[in-house]
């Protein structure tokens, strides 16, 4: 397939950020984009709605679709779907963007921020999958892309932050689950999750994060694209890095996703990068 157009994304959590770039980067090529989110109105901390998101992606080249959605509430999940389907006649992709982060250890988490990202992270990819699923069984390509790390169970990640490593791994885990029941059935479920820290509004708003040290949500758009295109029958069920899909499709220089080409870059949670790291201590 040569790019997207004439195809409907369903997007979780892009009103801005990595959800937004992948949004844009299929506008590009002419495709439907629902932008399913809670922001419908402009947050003083945070830029971008539902509303700025769509418009944007038309003014890329797509046809956007504002819906003020909480993925914790099915019956708003089910309800942008149909909306979804009756603006665009169905559903190729589904991309499990929205995630809730709370970067603290077990005596300072409290439940009800436990409770949130348990139910946004692993709950809402599985929600959504769920009510896109008999939409995606009929196209022509299908694909659910959820951003989630490769499972992993070294303590180091786990006891810094447990209730967020349970969420995250919590939506790799339906990522297994998924491929291995619809894998079979023609919808690819696959994972992307980034190299190195991506500088988003949303990380900035973390104290301590070194943003500056990372790439711009561009480099997961244009990875996604790149997974997004290939035959559904061919590719289920694997968790994918942002720069080695880039270098699988041929590039060699990523300079050009840097926040700052002269700060080292920071590697993401979760994964075990001996050569990053190696590179970060010269």
């Amino acid at each position: 397939m040569a790019d997207l157009r004439g195809k409907t994304l369903f997007i979780t959590g892009a009103s801005r950020g990595i959800g937004l770039a992948i949004a844009l980067r299929a506008a590009r090529d002419g495709a439907n984009v629902a932008i399913a989110a809670k922001s419908g109105v402009p947050n003083p901390k945070l830029p971008g709605t539902i509303h700025t998101a769509a418009a944007a992606v038309e003014a890329a080249g797509g046809q956007g679709l504002a819906l003020q959605c909480d993925i914790r509430e099915e019956e708003q999940v089910q309800a942008a779907v149909a909306a979804t389907v009756a603006r665009f006649g169905g559903i190729d992709i589904l991309v499990n963007n929205a995630s809730a982060i709370w970067l603290k250890g077990a005596l300072e988490t409290p439940m009800k921020r436990f409770d949130l990202m348990q139910q946004v992270n692993s709950r809402g990819s599985f929600l959504c999958a769920q009510h896109c699923l008999p939409h995606l069984l009929q196209a022509a390509n299908p694909h659910i892309l959820t951003l989630a790390p490769p499972p992993n169970l070294d303590p180091k990640w786990w006891g810094p932050h447990t209730g967020y490593t349970l969420a995250k791994m919590g939506m790799s885990f339906v990522t297994l689950g998924l491929a291995a029941e619809f894998g079979p059935r023609g919808v690819a479920v696959n994972a992307l999750w980034p190299r190195t820290v991506i500088a988003t509004d949303a990380l900035k708003m973390i104290p301590g994060a070194l943003s500056e040290a990372g790439r711009t949500p561009a480099i997961m758009a244009d990875a996604a694209h790149a997974i997004l295109l290939r035959p559904a029958r061919e590719v289920n069920g694997r968790f994918f890095i942002d720069e080695t899909v880039l270098r699988e499709a041929g590039m060699t220089d990523f300079s050009g996703y840097a926040v700052d080409p002269s700060k080292p870059l920071l590697p993401d949670f979760f994964l075990d990068d001996p050569e990053l790291e190696e590179a970060l201590r010269r």
